[in-house]
């Protein structure tokens, strides 16, 4: 019994190998999804290795080297900010703190908003209409209002903005969610498996959630944007660490030093071409995986 189990697990995870490969071929034939991943990794990278290729010393304001606003230069290939700072050191480091935020906000935006709809679409009934009751009322509320006064009340930093965006960005994934887990429930195989004996977490575990993962997958490319964008907003309104560089907080401090009127455009363009560069790169990504796994977009040239 124990070697058929073993065999059955095999064969699943062959076929979901294979699967996988396919789905990997046809994206790979994608060119925006290509060109956007590409971008995404280079971003990643740098960000990743920002400890390695610049000096940390150099966000500290009392170690600024520069004059405030200095233009681009050989020695400052981006200039410096207000204090001094090089510009390219400090977009170097905020985009750590920019993706870190918008990875972190969008696993919690997706695991809270996949666990509602398979909740709401497997169980059904009561359960169904006060999930669905308590969607709508996050639906209706504004997201970045109620972002807002969740990190004006709640102490400054990363994880009040990774809370604040995480739990005010679940109900569009919830409502997908719930939409693929119906059509999945309504497969015969399933009817199957409920009468072989199968339990609540059989049916999910087994069949649900990995035939919704991939959808999730594609979704969660798209909301990493969003969440970023999000993350830049509320940095940007001054709700964010302010010890900490971010894009966000970059343009903010651009804005309130003058640097509009005072002509320092190296100041303000790194960081929004790179809030510009991530979001579009998610985007192309995003839209690549869906129109693989829907049938209905194959069609269509990306």
């Amino acid at each position: 019994m124990t070697e058929q189990a073993s065999d059955a697990r095999a064969i699943v995870w062959q076929r979901r190998r294979a699967s996988a490969r396919a789905m990997w071929k046809e994206f790979a034939t994608k060119k925006g999804g290509l060109f956007g991943l590409g971008l995404l990794l280079l971003v990643v990278v740098l960000a990743l290795l920002a400890p390695l290729i610049t000096d940390e010393s150099g966000l500290d304001v009392t170690r600024a080297t520069g004059s405030p606003l200095e233009p681009p230069s050989p020695e400052f290939l981006l200039g410096t900010d207000v204090d001094g700072r090089s510009v390219l050191l400090m977009t170097f480091w905020g985009a750590r703190i920019s993706l870190l935020v918008g990875f972190a906000a969008t696993v919690l935006s997706v695991v809270i908003g996949t666990l509602v709809g398979v909740t709401a679409a497997h169980f059904g009934g009561l359960t169904s209409a006060t999930l669905l009751r308590f969607t709508d009322f996050f639906l209706v509320l504004p997201s970045l209002v109620l972002a807002i006064a969740l990190s004006s009340v709640l102490p400054k930093g990363a994880a009040t903005i990774i809370l604040a965006v995480g739990v005010t960005s679940w109900p569009a994934t919830a409502r997908l969610v719930r939409a693929q887990t119906l059509t999945i429930e309504s497969r015969p195989y399933i009817e199957r498996s409920r009468a072989l004996g199968g339990g609540h977490l059989h049916i999910v575990g087994k069949h649900v959630l990995p035939a919704v993962m991939p959808l999730v997958l594609a979704n969660t490319t798209l909301v990493v944007g969003n969440s970023i964008i999000s993350e830049s907003t509320l940095s940007f309104l001054g709700l964010g660490d302010p010890s900490v560089p971010s894009w966000g907080s970059m343009l903010q401090r651009a804005l309130s030093s003058g640097a509009i009127s005072g002509g320092a455009w190296w100041y303000l363009l790194p960081p929004g071409l790179a809030i510009v560069v991530i979001v579009l790169s998610f985007t192309l990504v995003g839209r690549a995986f869906e129109t693989v796994l829907n049938p209905r977009l194959k069609g269509r040239r990306q």
